[in-house]
């Protein structure tokens, strides 16, 4: 195919922080087919207080930096990250703006009607805002926008059908306009158990659980913490570590310091892996999700994970096959965890068929060939629009 006949799409994502969408963007930007899409991956700046995916994972792919957009939202900066994108896409003249998360979402779109390059619109959600963030006035405002928001949308992709669900229920977008296509995953090499355990300093013989992600509020690390608490009273010599950061960091430390020995904080680290392999459970305590990558990654390294049952977790860990699920409860999660960590057998049972279904449904193969196709639909959209409208196709 020659390059002038690609497909051209624009990603739109507001920062590469460490988490699911980053790793999302960074598995597809690194596999697409470069002789059928010129794929541009357009962000901002990770804040201080986060973890960098691109230095964390020394990636080389190339990105285009958009003053102005990144986490905070001010006035100032969206204008003119706003107006970044307006101007990035009359130059580039996407057949495809694909946008990822709340604030590049608002403005990607926005930016894709101003340029009038007649684009064909795609957003993903990687979980939704309705609940565990905010309330009120500030929901309804959240649910208006992203209503509003849909409307200007050829196709709004989510990550499991529990989160179209919601998002559906709540009145956003229509249900001809939902794709899902759940995440890819690609895991590096896992350590045995031993080795694993010494490179992060853990005793070798010690019942372990492993928290891994951002420490931020809706992932309740405070709720981690004191099922841990929970745990220790019933299982002493047991270790809990905390892999990740946020804005919540400081707080997670004080809140472990009266138990220090028991706590292992490690921050970000680039080799998960190491993580889920030297983890006899990992726990997972949000009060929302999408399809955790965290519970993913941990499936395809063999071990079992206990979570709360929020947003499209049970279509990650199916209960008493893969791992087990509870309540936003910290007795009923130290319950599970237990179990797990005195049943050998329960749990090595779990941790194979874990390998087995993760591998087969989050390949991250599979969730290329599943955007390509995506991309192929939209282009021709746009390309068909382009004609009805008497647009001139570069």
């Amino acid at each position: 195919m020659k390059p002038d006949s690609r497909i051209r799409v624009m990603e739109i994502i507001a920062r590469l922080n460490v988490g699911g969408p980053a790793t999302q963007v960074m598995g597809l930007s690194e596999r697409l087919n470069s002789e059928e899409f010129d794929h541009r991956l357009y962000t901002g700046h990770v804040g201080d207080d986060e973890g960098d995916h691109l230095g964390l994972k020394r990636s080389d792919v190339r990105v285009h930096r958009i003053a102005g957009l990144g986490r905070s939202i001010r006035p100032s900066d969206d204008v003119r990250a706003l107006t970044g994108l307006v101007s990035a896409m009359r130059a580039f003249r996407p057949h495809v703006v694909h946008t990822r998360t709340a604030k590049a979402g608002a403005l990607g779109r926005v930016a894709a009607k101003l340029a009038g390059v007649g684009s064909a619109g795609v957003h993903v959600f990687h979980g939704h805002l309705l609940d565990g963030y905010f309330s009120g006035a500030k929901r309804a405002l959240y649910v208006r926008s992203e209503r509003l928001l849909a409307s200007m949308s050829d196709r709004l992709v989510t990550v499991g059908a529990k989160v179209r669900d919601d998002l559906l229920a709540a009145g956003i977008g229509r249900p001809e306009q939902y794709v899902v296509i759940p995440p890819g995953v690609r895991l590096g090499p896992v350590p045995d158990r031993l080795t694993a355990r010494r490179e992060l300093g853990l005793p070798a013989d010690a019942p372990v659980v492993a928290y891994v992600g951002r420490l931020t509020q809706v992932k309740r690390p405070d709720r981690f913490v004191a099922t841990a608490n929970t745990i220790l009273q019933r299982m002493p010599d047991c270790r809990f570590v905390i892999c990740g950061g946020g804005e919540l960091r400081d707080q997670v430390a004080r809140g472990v310091e009266p138990l220090r020995h028991a706590f292992h904080l490690l921050g970000w680290r680039k080799d998960v892996e190491t993580v889920y392999a030297a983890a006899d459970v990992v726990l997972l305590t949000s009060d929302n999700e999408g399809t955790p990558l965290t519970l993913i990654e941990a499936a395809m390294a063999g071990t079992p994970a206990v979570a709360t049952r929020v947003g499209s977790v049970a279509e990650v860990v199916q209960d008493r096959r893969t791992g087990l699920l509870a309540a936003p409860d910290v007795t009923e999660l130290a319950d599970r965890t237990v179990r797990l960590l005195t049943d050998p057998d329960l749990a090595r049972a779990l941790g194979e068929a874990a390998i087995a279904w993760s591998s087969a449904a989050f390949d991250v193969d599979r969730l290329v060939a599943d955007t390509e196709a995506l991309y192929r639909s939209l282009g021709g959209l746009r390309r068909d629009r382009r004609v009805t409208t008497g647009g001139n196709e570069r």
